[in-house]
């Protein structure tokens, strides 16, 4: 089943100011849907000393490296986070997040889990393997929730 989310978004700058001095710069990040041989997705809950979103559950993955391309950057992220090894499937998504300095879409990919034991990094102190149809029951952030529950509608597992 083929199927595509359009992400949506404005920009508009306060009565008095200068637009241009108002847009920050927009960078992609890449996140990761990898499903255990039962069909349930890996989420990793952030650390309590994460600078952003601490305590927050969410897909593998991070920002890419300039002139990085996207299956680069996945499975070097997945591994760099959780340990494992994957192969990027297919793009299923988008969602831009806003934080103070700059926007983040982030691109969301399958993955198929080829081999590793997930061994968390730093910036995460817990992982789960959710079935798909849960992963809205999880703390995760809003900008992400509408993709989730999409994507659970056509993916349930």
């Amino acid at each position: 089943m083929e199927y595509c989310l359009e992400v949506v978004g404005t920009m508009t700058a306060r009565p008095g100011s200068d637009m241009k001095s108002e847009q920050k710069p927009f960078v992609l990040a890449v996140r990761a849907i990898i499903k255990d041989k039962e069909g349930r997705v890996l989420l990793l809950r952030r650390s309590k000393t994460s600078r952003s979103n601490a305590g927050v559950w969410e897909f593998p993955g991070g920002k890419t490296e300039p002139g990085e391309n996207f299956a680069d950057a996945l499975v070097r992220e997945v591994k760099e986070e959780c340990g494992l090894d994957v192969i990027p499937t297919r793009a299923v998504g988008a969602v831009q997040t806003d934080l103070p300095n700059i926007h983040v879409v982030h691109l969301i990919m399958e993955a198929q889990l080829v081999s590793g034991a997930v061994r968390l990094s730093e910036e995460h102190d817990d992982s789960a393997w959710e079935p798909t149809k849960d992963l809205t029951k999880q703390n995760i952030l809003d900008a992400f929730r509408p993709f989730i529950e999409y994507y659970a509608s056509v993916r349930t597992g």
